[in-house]
Order: C-alpha cells, then sequence, then structure tokens
C-alpha cells in the first residue's frame, strides 16, 4: 500500500489528528432535522427520531450537550436528553454551523463503517427492544455511537479500513499485530481515549474497557456461552461465579453484544467470530443459538430493505449464499472469489472436494440452515458441483400451486424470475405429487417435452435432460431440471446426480426437523 502523507504512530499524535477532523451531515438529514426544529407541532422524541437517521449529527449533538458543566457531571445518554438540554435554539444554531455535504461524497470506508454501526443498532433493537424497552433510547444511541471513534480515521485514512478489513477479517491476521504496524497504537486503546474524551456514554467506555483492561472476564463468559447445549451447566458455572453472574445481567453488555454481532456478520454469518458473540447473547438472554441466529437474520435483513445503499455491503446479501462462503478471501494465496462467481451463476470451488464440502453441509445434524434460502442455495452449489454444465433448481409456493426458480447455474439471467404454474401441466403435478425422476432421451422426448411448459422448452431445448423432485416423507420441496449441454448422461453423470439428491433429501429431512 502506498501512502504519500506521513501518518501519526503514537497515541498523542492520532487523538491530536483525530480531533481536528471534521465531520459533516448529510445534507438532507440537516434539512430534516431544520425542519423538524421549525414545526411548533414536533415533541423532543421526535425531533430525536428524525437526528438519529445521522449516525455523525447524534455525535455531535451528544458531545455539544456534555460539554456543559451539567453534562461533565451526568452525560447525557439519550438524544432526548441531548436536545432538552441544549434547547431547540441553540441546537438549530449549532446545525446551521455545522459543515453539510451528499452522503455519496463520503469515503467509502466512512460509509461503511456508519452502514456498520446502523446494523449494530438495527441488531440491538431486534435482540433486546423488548426486553429492554424502557431503556430503548439509550440503548439505541450508545449502540450507533460505539464505532464513532473509528469514524473519523476512516474519514481521514481510508485506505487504513481498506487494509485492516482485508488483513484482519480477510486473512486473519491477529489485530493487535495489524493495528500496531498501521497505527503504531492498538486500535481499542485509541478508541477507549477518545470515547473518554468525547464523553461518549458509560455504556460505550464500559464496553471499551472491558475489552482493554477486562479481557479475561469477557473471555470467562464466552467460554461458558461456548457450552450452549448444556444450558444447566452454564448456569451452573454462572452460579460458581457471582461477579460475573451480576455482571452478565448489566444492560450495558447489549452494546458490545451488538456491535460485536455487526462487525462479525460484515465478513460471513458463519465465521467463528460471530458464533462467539450469538452464544454470548444467547447466554445473556437465556436463549438457544438457533433462536437468536433466527432472530440476528431478521434483523439484518429488516435492515437491509429499509437502508439499502448502492456500493455498500450489507451482510444480509450474505445470507443466500452457501453457508460456509466469506465476503472477503485471504490474499496470501488464491482463494475462490464467491463474489464473482455468484455473479457469473458459478458455484464457489469445484471438483469432488467441493461436493463433499456442499454434502456435508446438507447432512449435518442437526441442520445449520436458518432458513430454507440457505438449504436452497446449498443443494444448487451441490448439484453444479458434480460439473454438470446447467441446472434449474425450483420450489413450490405455500400453496403447491406454482414453482419458483430459487437456484440457477449455467442459465440466463432471466431464468431467476421463472415461475411455472403446476396445475396446468399433468407432468409436473406428476413430479409434484410424490419425489421422482424422468430422465428425457431422445427416444421418449417426443412424448415428455410437449408436456413441459414453453418457458421451460426454451430454456432447455435439448433431448437430454433429468427432471428430479425431491423431498421429505413424500412432500416434494424441490425440483432440479438439469441437463449436459446437450450430451447425453454418462453413468457416472447419473451416479453423481443420485449421491447428490440423497444428500439433499437429508438436508430436507434435518432442516425439517429443526422446525418442529
Amino acid at each position: 500500500m502506498s501512502i504519500t502523507t506521513a501518518r501519526p504512530n503514537t497515541l498523542d499524535a492520532w487523538l491530536k489528528r483525530l480531533e481536528s477532523v471534521r465531520l459533516s451531515v448529510p445534507q438532507e438529514v440537516k434539512e430534516d432535522v431544520r425542519r423538524a426544529l421549525a414545526n411548533g407541532n414536533k415533541t423532543v422524541p421526535e425531533i430525536a427520531e428524525v437526528a438519529l437517521q445521522s449516525p455523525i449529527l447524534s455525535l455531535v449533538l451528544l458531545r455539544e450537550s456534555n460539554r456543559s458543566q451539567l453534562g461533565r457531571e451526568n452525560p447525557a445518554v439519550s438524544l432526548e436528553v441531548a436536545l432538552s438540554r441544549l434547547g431547540l435554539g441553540p441546537t438549530e444554531y449549532l446545525l446551521s454551523a455545522l459543515p453539510s455535504e451528499a452522503k455519496e461524497k463520503y469515503s467509502p470506508a466512512l460509509s461503511q463503517l456508519l452502514l456498520i454501526s446502523e446494523h449494530a443498532m438495527a441488531q440491538a433493537n431486534g435482540l433486546f427492544g423488548n426486553t429492554l424497552a424502557r431503556l430503548r433510547q439509550e440503548v439505541r444511541l450508545s449502540t450507533l455511537l460505539f464505532l464513532a471513534p473509528v469514524w473519523p480515521l476512516a474519514q481521514a485514512y481510508p485506505e487504513l479500513w481498506e487494509e485492516w478489513e482485508q488483513r484482519v477479517l480477510g486473512n486473519n491476521e491477529p489485530a493487535i499485530t495489524v493495528e500496531q504496524e498501521l497505527l503504531g497504537v492498538p486500535l481499542l486503546d485509541l478508541c477507549l481515549t477518545l470515547a473518554e474524551r468525547w464523553s461518549l456514554p458509560a455504556w460505550v467506555v464500559d464496553g471499551y474497557r472491558l475489552l482493554v483492561k477486562d479481557r479475561r472476564r469477557l473471555v470467562k463468559a464466552l467460554h461458558i456461552a461456548h457450552n450452549d447445549a448444556h444450558p444447566l451447566q452454564q448456569q451452573q458455572r454462572l452460579d460458581e461465579d457471582l461477579p460475573l453472574r451480576r455482571w452478565l445481567t448489566q444492560p450495558g453488555n447489549t452494546i458490545l453484544l451488538a456491535n460485536g454481532l455487526a462487525v462479525a456478520a460484515h465478513q460471513s454469518w458463519s465465521n467463528p467470530h460471530i458464533l462467539r458473540w450469538q452464544r454470548l447473547v444467547g447466554l445473556y438472554m437465556h436463549e438457544s443459538l438457533d433462536h437468536i441466529q433466527q432472530v440476528t437474520h431478521q434483523a439484518a435483513a429488516q435492515h437491509a430493505r429499509q437502508q439499502f445503499i448502492p456500493g455498500l455491503w450489507h451482510p444480509a446479501e450474505a445470507l443466500i449464499w452457501p453457508w460456509d462462503a466469506r465476503r472477503l478471501h485471504s490474499n496470501k494465496k488464491a482463494a475462490p472469489d464467491t463474489q464473482s462467481a455468484a455473479a457469473n451463476n458459478q458455484t464457489p470451488g469445484d471438483g469432488l472436494d467441493a461436493w463433499r464440502r456442499y454434502c456435508a453441509e446438507l447432512v449435518k445434524t442437526p441442520s445449520s440452515f436458518s432458513n430454507g434460502i440457505q438449504l436452497t442455495a446449498c443443494a444448487r452449489d451441490a448439484l453444479a458441483a458434480t460439473g454438470l454444465p446447467r441446472l434449474l433448481l425450483l420450489t413450490p409456493d405455500a400453496d403447491q400451486t406454482v414453482l419458483m426458480a430459487q437456484g440457477i447455474h449455467g442459465l440466463p439471467e432471466a431464468a431467476k424470475g421463472l415461475q411455472l404454474p403446476i396445475n396446468n401441466h399433468p407432468l409436473l403435478r406428476k413430479l409434484m405429487s410424490d419425489p421422482a425422476q424422468l430422465r428425457i432421451t431422445p427416444e421418449n422426448s417426443a412424448q415428455f417435452r410437449p408436456h413441459l411448459p414453453g418457458n421451460l422448452q426454451a430454456l432447455f431445448p435439448h433431448s437430454h435432460m433429468v427432471l428430479r423432485s425431491m423431498g421429505n416423507k413424500g412432500r416434494v420441496s424441490m425440483l432440479a431440471i438439469i441437463d449436459n449441454g446437450g450430451e447425453p448422461f454418462s453413468e457416472r453423470d447419473q451416479q453423481a446426480i443420485n449421491k447428490t439428491v440423497t444428500c439433499i433429501e437429508r438436508g430436507v429431512t434435518s432442516y425439517a426437523q429443526r422446525l418442529t
């Protein structure tokens, strides 16, 4: 990496540099807040809700509120309190003095970090919004601002975030080693000092103090959380360590938990880091890992629908990837590019090793899939790994009346939107009534092909096809349509299909058992 300007390399130098960085507020949010302040019918909570659209504005308002004597003695912990202390007039004056620009002009690194902070707030809402309803505003603001000490770093030195992201998340290099090389100081030390200087909420400061000065307590909790299959043993170990049990019940821990989840999910949903945080959330909430994963996936998907920003990565996109896929791969050696593969309708990895990996994931008990989309994606990749060039995987709707394309390989993009009415085509009805296989050859093509939907015949114009329906206990849940590029299927091809279908059906059974 080429750096053209000198960077600080001591804690004091970094503090001086980062405190001089002025972060701008999105122009559209600035105007929204100005209109809310001018509207005499708006309450302080409603104005605070508008201001929360911008993490940077939330940070500025909180810091300004905590500069006063009262703020230093009793720091504000929610935007409502901060706005009430500032007063609406001074708030409007402060707003007019802030630099503003379009969100699109932020550095990509800053935009990505702000999205991670907003995703963390969404996770906190989903996980703790009901149990901590009375503290909802405090939890939201503290969660949103936990990564605030890193924002000016990302704005002033965006290349550092990109390198840290690749080396720590992609290459799995130790964070402390990478940070010492890039910054000259541990990043957490820098964050803790800035959080204290900026009078960020106590829960934010406590989270960094835990990571910097009391990591042993966190490690003990993670060790207990790892034994999630035996909740009674977990409780016994907590009963033996009363200080740890009391600490674990503190609501301020939710801020670190939500941000830990959001940062870990930035890489994948199956890496060891996010599993540690999910298990720790389960220990905190007395819930199973399955339940926590379901809630975190739902929160991510909902946030992505609300806050999709073109050009930025949102972890919800990875929920439809193969379960072991990673967004970032090590650049120390050649690795499959999952994103490029997905864009080209190719499975990441190929050959026998890839096939074994996908089948092992399918037959795992209990099922590791959190939703049917993940199961279908893995089934598609397992079939593609057999080496067959073209396939379409369809699933029925809830009423079993329409087949919808859920996975393609080697087919045009238009195939992704394919829908086939089942009742209009007796051949499809037959295949969807019970798991079965139909192998079309030149000898029987005239008998069966006319009974296929016309758009399906257009996608598969050849006389060699396999249609295979799969399911659980007689109920069909998938239909695979495969061809060999116009060539006949060899005995080896048919064996590969049969073995893969067996794995898929075991995966369907395991997944169904998980839902019961």
